[in-house]
């Protein structure tokens, strides 16, 4: 099967950063589908993992984590998913990614696609999906409510980086099944368009003071911060403008946090990382199909949209080399997303 790969931790010029190669086939057995992957969607994971963590003993490790495809084999114990089902999900870090021809995923981490979408459309939703939801109601405890019946709360949430890939869906989820007043940060006023037409009540500039900004809204304080970059440079900004008992949620690596600042206001710190439950085989696993079920009915309920933002053709090494590139140099808006071999 076709498959980009790589093999050494190289920059994204260098030309063998990423490889056309071919690969064996794989089979399913126990809980495992074989996927056919009709398109996929790239995420920072992608390059960080590249750049960071070399196969080992000099195998090629494909990379992925984002994808819609259809089930053509299923292990002996599959019981939620047969072949012909279309599908999107997310996959697992232990396995090799979604960046080839076909793929083998747990069906407790796998959704049925969104009938209203375009395989492509539909590639854009799944980690980010996951990260919004389990960020803004497992960490956060941000009430959630019935789509349709939302009535409004004090919940006042900061997402700071809102236009990348995961702020494009917890803002759209903040705002069909919460009650919270969502004040998201941008710096383009392109970014600033895209979050307003996602369902931003106020979009304030994160290369400005974010303090003033928020006062001059009319608010004294945030209830809680969604960081979904830079974390270590707002650090001190969430700590000064979290109301006592606020809660942070953060998806990115800062190299530290001076955490005890936190203490004075009794502030909660929560890390986020949806690939936690499959890497350790949590026992509540098949909460991220649930989860991906629901974000499908949401979508074809014209509750939520898709948040693909650039298409570069198709799945090979020359178009995820400018994908990695492009979310390196942190220039995307929305998710950037690639169909067929």
């Amino acid at each position: 099967m076709k498959a980009v790969a790589y093999k050494s931790c190289l920059p994204i010029s260098d030309t063998k950063s990423l490889l056309d190669i071919e690969l064996p086939q794989p089979y399913p057995t126990g809980r495992e589908l074989l996927i056919k992957v009709n398109a996929i969607a790239v995420n920072p994971v992608d390059y960080k993992i590249r750049q960071n963590a070399a196969p080992e003993n000099g195998d090629y490790r494909v990379l992925g984590w984002d994808a819609v495809g259809e089930v053509i084999a299923t292990g002996d114990d599959v019981s939620l998913f047969k072949p012909g089902d279309k599908v999107f999900y997310a996959g697992d870090l232990n396995k090799q990614g979604s960046n080839a021809e076909f793929q083998l995923v747990d069906e407790r981490i796998v959704g049925f696609k969104p009938q209203s979408l375009t395989d492509t459309d539909a590639a854009a939703l799944p980690l980010t999906s996951i990260t919004a939801h389990e960020l803004l109601f497992e960490h956060l405890g941000i009430e959630q409510q019935s789509v349709g019946a939302v009535t409004k709360t004090d919940e006042v949430i900061l997402v700071v980086g809102a236009a990348g890939g995961v702020g494009s869906i917890l803002v759209q989820l903040a705002k069909a099944i919460t009650g919270a007043t969502i004040i998201a940060t941008a710096s383009r006023p392109s970014s600033k368009k895209w979050l307003e037409g996602l369902g931003a009540d106020y979009v304030v500039d994160h290369s400005k003071p974010l303090k003033p900004q928020i006062e001059g809204l009319g608010f004294e304080h945030v209830t809680h911060v969604a960081s979904l970059n830079s974390s270590e440079s707002y650090f001190e900004t969430y700590i000064d403008v979290l109301e006592p008992f606020g809660k942070i949620g953060l998806i990115d690596d800062p190299k530290s946090l001076d955490v005890i600042k936190i203490k004075p206001k009794s502030l909660s710190l929560h890390w986020e990382f949806m690939f936690a439950r499959s890497m350790f085989n949590a026992a509540d696993m098949a909460q991220q199909g649930v989860l991906l079920n629901h974000i499908a009915s949401l979508i074809d309920e014209g509750h939520i949209k898709t948040t693909a933002g650039k298409y570069l053709g198709k799945i090979n090494a020359t178009n995820l080399k400018q994908a990695h590139k492009e979310l390196e140099a942190g220039s995307a808006i929305g998710k950037i997303v690639l169909s067929g071999f």
